[in-house]
């Protein structure tokens, strides 16, 4: 029987996943000043042995006040690298490729977990000023952003630039830089968060300026060995938004700044789009970005071994993100591989005893 291509691995530069699983960024929200903690420790590398080729950490903030809450994973001092190793090893002890996602919240910052209702955190409760390129609120409930100036934005591409610098020592082989979902990146890149006049705004070259700097702010210090993604939001769901087709434009674009796959999801950067979520909803979105002449990964209620095969074997996407099946089943790849046929799986020594029912 033929490997299935859900465990085909894949090389991205010097690095090699071993199957097309991505335990897809999900934020915790269970940090204290952006240090990762034995929760994280355990989430992730939970994955890792549960068999994922890529496992990456959830949303990091390059600085303090781009994280979405107080309780984020932060990067953007040295302290915050110590726990961030430990994890790094363990995951990679497993079999597994540690990754991490950079990000920069923007206007949707400042509020509290979801679990405490998404509320906004006013400065007086230990909230900060948001920012953004445009003072354009997110919704009605939440605040003003402070409008970016050039200086502002300079030191949020040099931001980006040192998190990543501390991704490397932190042991990190992947980098994917965060422009969708209506964070900061995804808000310069829309023309219905992006009302700017200068350099930064009106055209399509001015509103990917931004993210074309955070790309080679990041590259010039990420080794060429190493590879980085891009999560976009593939489109925002609206006419007047960012579409399909002007992903597939940026496509080309990054891919020849140093993007080496983009990671397809779509919509959140306001807060009234009307998205048909539904299984797969979103994989035709890679499969478009894909014709750009770029690796892919889908994305979006995925929730089963015969779809995320089906999507590999259409020719729909190169590698397989999945978050809520991943937070339901730690140990997905390992039931994934069994109902494929595939026996070569490897499962953890300490685990071979259940490998088979009897």
């Amino acid at each position: 029987m033929p490997t299935p291509l859900l465990f085909t691995p894949l090389t991205f530069r010097t690095i090699t996943l071993r199957n097309r699983i991505v335990v897809s960024p999900m934020c915790q929200y269970s940090c204290e000043n952006g240090m990762a903690t034995d929760w994280h420790l355990v989430h992730l590398g939970s994955r890792a042995v549960g068999g994922a080729g890529l496992v990456f950490t959830e949303a990091t903030a390059v600085t303090p006040e781009g994280r979405i809450s107080p309780n984020d994973l932060g990067l953007w001092n040295d302290d915050q690298i110590a726990p961030l190793k430990k994890i790094t090893h363990f995951i990679e002890q497993q079999g597994s490729v540690p990754g991490i996602q950079l990000a920069h919240a923007g206007r949707k910052s400042s509020i509290t977990p979801p679990w405490q209702g998404d509320r906004l955190i006013p400065i007086s409760e230990g909230g900060w000023k948001t920012l953004a390129p445009s003072p354009i609120p997110f919704s009605e409930d939440k605040d003003t952003p402070e409008e970016l100036d050039i200086a502002g934005i300079k030191r949020i591409v040099a931001a980006f630039k040192a998190s990543a610098q501390r991704a490397l020592e932190a042991g990190f082989k992947v980098i994917e830089i965060h422009g969708a979902h209506g964070y900061l990146i995804n808000e310069f890149l829309s023309p219905l968060s992006n009302q700017r006049s200068d350099e930064y705004g009106g055209s399509f070259e001015n509103r990917m300026r931004f993210l074309l700097e955070v790309i080679e702010a990041v590259r010039s210090v990420w080794p060429e060995t190493l590879p980085v993604f891009l999560r976009i939001s593939a489109t925002d769901w609206l006419e007047l938004g960012w579409t399909i087709e002007d992903s597939v434009m940026l496509a080309g674009i990054v891919k020849e700044k140093g993007i080496d796959l983009i990671d397809c999801s779509s919509g959140a950067v306001v807060s009234f789009a009307k998205i048909p979520a539904r299984p797969g909803y979103q994989v035709p979105f890679a499969e478009a970005v894909r014709q750009a002449g770029i690796p892919t990964g889908a994305v979006g209620i995925i929730t089963t071994p015969e779809q995320a095969e089906a999507i590999l074997q259409n020719n729909q996407a190169d590698l397989i993100f999945m978050a809520r099946e991943l937070l339901r089943d730690p140990y997905f790849p390992l039931r994934a591989a069994r109902d494929l046929g595939f026996e070569e799986m490897p499962w953890p020594p300490q685990y071979e005893r259940a490998k088979r029912k009897k």
